[in-house]
């Protein structure tokens, strides 16, 4: 006997979840109460019925689609159910995160993540250990992290999803991702991220195969909890970062600011062609006066003096919410770990007890302590100074950091502008104290010669 069709999945006054947030409680009720339990099963997981229209794939033909979206506008979802999509036809759907973890903890495990986004019987199999997803179909998912570029050398793939390409600190990965999307009848990206105003993102932004689809954090506030809302809203309203990282917006150079991007380009290196060897390594730290949620960030950067004088910005190690032990834990780990000198740390937040704090670490971390005498812009000056005079290189990209740099003029207000620049301050303190091979040598070489020019 022939089976009868099956009947429609959900009523008809209802087929996306914007026909249902008008309703009172009770009407909702109603509504889905007309739904079998398989029915709700399949709706939960029905991504057509939850997204938006800027969440879908675009039409026409493309090879990325770039989603600049703020915090919590649902990127990560999007990428996660691009790729459940993608998987019914192609691969390998291969995924990259900013770091190992990323791609681990956000792209795949997070409460966005894929496996999270698959009913039961269509999640993957996860060996992590291999980096790679088995789908039921068969298709495969291996994962990458962008701080290994040469891994994706020779790699192939049908279809990429790269999440938060803005933060990748070496932007040669996305390249060699590029150079592998060879397979299929449609080799496309997604990529999912918070914009900064850097090259990867405008020459994406730029390019006639790339679409572009733009969302704020408010658009998802349906799905954000109130307090966030009310929270992001009143810190971050008109603030270059509240611009940046909830209206997805990709911000100008700042007036008036001692580095620019363009400044910031011109000296970065990659990896490969960064000194193997360094005469002198520091560890600068900024410390936070308090630790929690709320509290500033405690800036560690880690920076080396090669033998023609350059100075390197190796790595910013930067945390929030540390305790003091941790941050200090942080920080002896870092001098092991690059093999370095000393530790130059800002004595203005807690004066001997920063040294002692550390050295209950390592009791033989030799510390230097500096105190801020000058305000940050006039300290930073000479800094900027020698980047100009290509002194100063970044090995790969530093977002959090450059967005610091490129924020800071003479009437940089912390308050307004929603955070203090600690990142800054420490690369400040590293780059003066290997800038001449001194505490102060960097300043005084500086100011001389800007007495010289008169």
């Amino acid at each position: 006997m022939k089976r009868p069709p099956a009947p429609e999945t959900r009523p008809a006054a209802f087929r996306h979840i914007r026909d249902l947030m008008p309703l009172t409680p009770r009407e909702r009720q109603l509504q889905l109460g007309r739904l079998t339990a398989l029915e709700c099963t399949e709706l939960f997981y029905d991504w057509n019925f939850w997204a938006r229209a800027d969440q879908l794939p675009p039409e026409g033909e493309w090879i990325a689609w770039l989603i600049l979206a703020g915090r919590g506008a649902g990127k990560t979802r999007t990428g996660a159910e691009t790729v459940r999509r993608w998987v019914t036809k192609y691969s390998p759907v291969n995924l990259i995160g900013a770091t190992a973890a990323d791609a681990r903890d956000v792209m795949v495990l997070g409460e966005s993540g894929l496996l999270a986004c698959c009913p039961r019987a269509q999640q993957p199999t996860y060996a992590r250990a291999a980096r790679r997803l088995t789908w039921p179909n068969g298709a495969t998912s291996l994962l990458f992290s962008a701080e290994e570029p040469d891994r994706l050398r020779g790699e192939q793939h049908a279809k990429l999803w790269c999440d938060e390409l803005a933060a990748w600190r070496y932007p040669q990965t996305y390249d060699q991702a590029l150079l592998g999307l060879r397979l299929g009848d449609r080799p496309q990206a997604v990529i999912t991220t918070t914009p900064r105003p850097i090259k990867i993102v405008r020459d994406l932004v730029a390019d006639p195969n790339t679409k572009v689809t733009r969302g704020v954090t408010f658009d998802n506030s349906d799905f954000l909890a109130t307090a966030f809302i009310r929270r992001i809203a009143a810190r971050y309203k008109n603030s270059r970062i509240g611009q940046q990282e909830i209206y997805a917006e990709i911000l100008d150079e700042t007036p008036g600011a001692l580095w620019t991007r363009e400044l910031l380009e011109r000296g970065r290196v990659p990896p490969g062609s960064a000194p193997r060897e360094f005469r002198e390594v520091v560890v600068a730290v900024d410390p936070p006066a308090t630790s929690g949620r709320e509290a500033d960030e405690c800036g560690v950067i880690v920076a080396g003096r090669a033998e023609n004088g350059g100075v390197y910005i190796l790595a910013d190690l930067s945390s929030q919410g540390e305790t003091p032990a941790g941050w200090a834990a942080r920080v002896a780990g870092a001098y092991r770990r690059h093999r370095a000198n000393r530790v130059v740390a800002e004595s203005n937040n807690g004066g001997e007890m920063v040294a002692n704090v550390l050295r209950q670490c390592d009791a033989n971390l030799p510390v230097r302590l500096v105190t801020a005498t000058r305000g940050k812009y006039l300290r930073a000056e000479p800094v900027a100074a020698a980047y100009e005079r290509g002194l100063v290189h970044h090995v790969g990209v530093f977002g959090k950091l450059e967005d610091q740099l490129c924020a800071l003029t003479p009437d940089f207000d912390a308050r307004a502008a929603g955070y203090s620049p600690d990142r800054a301050d420490a690369l400040v303190w590293a780059a003066t104290d290997l800038i001449g091979g001194g505490a102060n040598a960097g300043m005084v070489d500086y100011y001389r010669e800007a007495a010289r020019r008169g």
